[in-house]
């Protein structure tokens, strides 16, 4: 049985779009003699659909396009996942995965396990399977599972599931796992990934084919990474992360001979590689799928932070479709402008400079009124940002460049950051990122992905500052960052107490400050721009703090 599982990038709610993409592979698929194609999770909506589900339209145009690819379906059958609907009580319909065959609908089969956890919500709309059967294809008995279905209580840190579909699909005769997925990338995905799916082989000894999604989908990024791994746990075939393509795999059922013919196993790239890839295809599909800009225009301050950001979106996008804006003010070191355009001349982007000191000056005159004598204090140094995030905004205005905001999650951790100012913008690029992760991947960008000197060495050398008065440096008001990062990573990510952070050796006044700095900006982040999202807990849809609540004050 010749067997191709294909990672495609659907566009959520571009139904007619994503039919051309399944009946190009479907006639591909044909024309190579392939006996199965195999495509990933709600391919026919895009992943996820969230409350487009709720829309009677939106379901009926799902279910016209599944006749429509189960009527096309010739002599390779197809095995894809979409909407199906659910005639009986409950929520109106299933997340499902349907086999069509010369024209016929052979089995529909829907998801067992509906995650409720960080980003996921399916529970919301779609009603859970509770039997389980095999079908039979080619005289073959196969099982049918869908995403969350094969993780089965594999690392979940909220919930224990108390059927295993995969183990129970098995018990029932099934030669072999079939799961169709639209999972999201982190930068333990990869790795756990395939730890679970050798972990159900290693248990069930049958051979598991498994199918993602891939593309980027407002934060969320499907990395791909199809592979087939056979009875002996061991990885036949594997497709890259981040690229659409297809594996090709004969699998002799009789004897569970399982065969690679193209093309070769991907090679899976170091962690902070996997992070830029994702990034970059992340900013790629926002701006394509959402139709918003071709162009992107940032603010360049001679820091890591937009540099890096600057050389993401250049990679991503081209140079010509990056412009940056250099905005020096009486605060901003020399460096912050020919640091700039070092940068700039080395990615080849445009690159303006608007000087602020004026536009500084004629605020602080407006406000001499109301602020009187008053000392030279905060508000004085968000003035700053926000003069230069109306700049920006007014250039994105006028010429249609989307601004993305350079911010880190850092930052934004720690409410570092200036609402209405340097929070501005359409997409937030590295604010999923701690700073020693910017650092990690300008230095990684430098030294093999470039293999010369674009982000200029002075740049990642030089103490981060805000620049927002004289001398300023971000020590001044947060601890370096090898103390700040681990610590919000232990408590945003792997959720410890305060008590528990402070055991890894970690001073628990340094913690309790930086606990309440988190606690106290969740109002700053709740206004943020949508991050793309690499790591296992990201502000944004996958974490849902209140803003008003006093448990922080109760913590010990």
């Amino acid at each position: 049985m010749i067997i191709r599982l294909e990672q495609l990038n659907p566009i959520i709610g571009d139904i007619s779009g994503n039919i051309s993409l399944i009946e190009r592979a479907m006639a591909d698929a044909e024309a190579d003699h392939v006996d199965l194609l195999v495509l990933p999770e709600l391919v026919v909506c895009g992943y996820p659909p969230m409350d487009l589900i709720e829309r009677q339209t939106f379901l009926d145009t799902i279910y016209q396009a599944n006749e429509r690819i189960i009527a096309n379906s010739g002599d390779t059958a197809v095995l894809f996942g979409t909407v199906t609907s659910n005639n009986s009580s409950g929520r109106k319909c299933f997340n499902s995965a349907l086999l069509a065959h010369s024209g016929e609908k052979i089995t529909e089969v829907h998801k067992t396990l509906l995650p409720t956890y960080d980003v996921y919500d399916e529970l919301r709309y779609f009603e859970p399977n509770d039997t389980f059967e095999c079908v039979e294809f080619k005289g073959t008995q196969i099982g049918i599972t869908v995403c969350e279905d094969i993780w089965y209580n594999f690392e979940l840190p909220y919930l224990t599931y108390d059927v295993n579909p995969a183990k129970e699909l098995v018990e029932k005769g099934a030669e072999a796992i079939f799961n169709l997925s639209a999972s999201p990338y982190t930068r333990n995905k990869p790795k756990s990934r395939q730890k679970m799916l050798q972990q159900h082989i290693e248990r069930l000894e049958v051979p598991v084919f498994y199918v993602n999604q891939v593309g980027g989908n407002t934060e969320l990024i499907s990395d791909g990474d199809s592979m087939a791994i056979n009875s002996d746990a061991n990885i036949v075939g594997r497709a890259p992360l981040f690229e659409e393509a297809h594996i090709d795999l004969d699998w002799e059922p009789k004897t569970d001979a399982l065969e690679n013919i193209g093309p070769a196993p991907a090679e899976v790239s170091e962690k902070i590689a996997q992070m830029f890839n994702a990034l970059k295809l992340g900013l790629q599909d926002y701006l394509d799928k959402t139709g918003i800009a071709d162009d992107v225009v940032l603010g360049l301050s001679g820091g890591i932070d937009s540099a890096l950001v600057a050389a993401i979106a250049t990679e991503a996008l081209g140079a010509e479709n990056v412009v940056g804006i250099t905005m020096p003010s009486e605060f901003s070191s020399e460096g912050s402008v020919t640091h700039s355009q070092q940068l700039a001349q080395n990615l080849g982007i445009e690159l303006h400079e608007i000087a602020v000191k004026d536009l500084y000056d004629q605020f602080n005159t407006a406000l001499k009124p109301l602020f009187k004598d008053a000392s030279f204090g905060v508000a004085e140094e968000n003035l700053q940002p926000r003069i230069r995030g109306t700049l920006l905004m007014a250039y994105s205005n006028k010429f249609g460049n989307m601004l993305l905001n350079t911010g880190n999650k850092s930052e934004l951790a720690t409410g570092y950051c200036t609402l209405y100012g340097d929070m501005a913008g359409g997409l937030g690029v590295i604010a999923d990122l701690y700073k020693l992760e910017v650092y990690e991947m300008a230095r990684w960008l430098n030294e093999k992905y470039y293999g010369e000197e674009i982000i200029p060495q002075e740049i990642i050398d030089k103490a981060p500052s805000a620049e927002l008065r004289p001398d300023q440096k971000d020590a001044d008001s947060l601890p370096k960052y090898d103390i700040l990062d681990p610590i919000l990573e232990a408590y945003i990510e792997k959720q410890l107490s305060i008590a528990e952070i402070a055991q890894q050796g970690f001073d628990i006044d340094t913690v309790q400050e930086i606990v309440a700095l988190v606690d106290r900006n969740e109002y700053k982040r709740f206004q943020a721009v949508p991050a793309l999202k690499v790591s296992d807990k990201a502000f944004g849809t996958g974490r849902r703090w209140p803003l008003v609540q006093r448990w922080t004050n109760n913590r010990n």
